[in-house]
């Protein structure tokens, strides 16, 4: 977990510093690493926030970005229902790409929930320290969000994303994601994230299901 931990401090930086110029207070502004705890949901929540955007705008986002939990916990499901109730609630706040990317994987035998817990507080620990610095710099120096760090998002996900291209499925939605996001982007559609992800999951279903189907 320690990689993923070191690559995700520009992201929690990069959320930190946005939410004060978004104009959030320092509390606030942590408040949403330590509650919401959800990188791209942040950055984008917290940009509404700064247009101008409606509450029920921004929590439509913010549920379609990380609808992707739901199907992580499905996956999981079999690793934690014999656990007890504040054990499942404990790993489902914890749930991040990054814990899934680690334990998702594993099989029910091998999952251990000390570690998942162990791994998962540690990201948590993390990531808002790094809020926390980007809060503090964001204060000394209001034009940190300008620097590039934003790329840490990107390549924290591909980093999690290519190592799972293991299958034609998997393929086929990577690049059906990576073509219709382009496509939306170069047609200016605000919704070209939902669509992209919806999209890639299509294709990416109907490949599976057809390369069984003729196995």
């Amino acid at each position: 977990m320690m990689p993923l931990n070191i690559a995700v401090i520009p992201w929690g930086i990069l959320a930190g510093s946005f939410a004060i110029d978004a104009g959030l207070t320092n509390l606030e502004s942590q408040a949403m690493s330590a509650i919401l705890f959800a990188g791209s949901a942040q950055l984008v929540a917290t940009g509404m926030f700064k247009s101008g955007a409606t509450l029920s705008a921004m929590l439509l986002a913010v549920l379609f970005i990380t609808s992707r939990h739901l199907l992580y916990s499905v996956t999981m499901r079999s690793k934690i229902i014999r656990l007890p109730l504040r054990w499942r609630l404990s790993l489902g706040f914890l749930l991040t790409d990054e814990l899934f990317a680690i334990c998702g994987q594993q099989s029910d035998n091998q999952f251990n929930p000390w570690y998942a817990l162990g791994a998962g507080l540690s990201f948590y620990l993390c990531w808002n320290l790094a809020t926390l610095v980007g809060i503090l710099s964001g204060n000394l120096f209001p034009e940190l969000n300008e620097l590039g760090l934003e790329f840490a998002v990107a390549a924290t996900f591909i980093a999690l994303v290519v190592p799972n291209a293991r299958s034609y499925g998997v393929i086929a939605a990577i690049l059906t994601a990576l073509v219709v996001s382009v496509l939306c982007q170069s047609q200016g559609m605000e919704s070209g994230l939902i669509i992209a992800s919806l999209s890639a999951m299509t294709l990416g279903y109907v490949v599976e299901t057809a390369l069984e189907k003729r196995q």
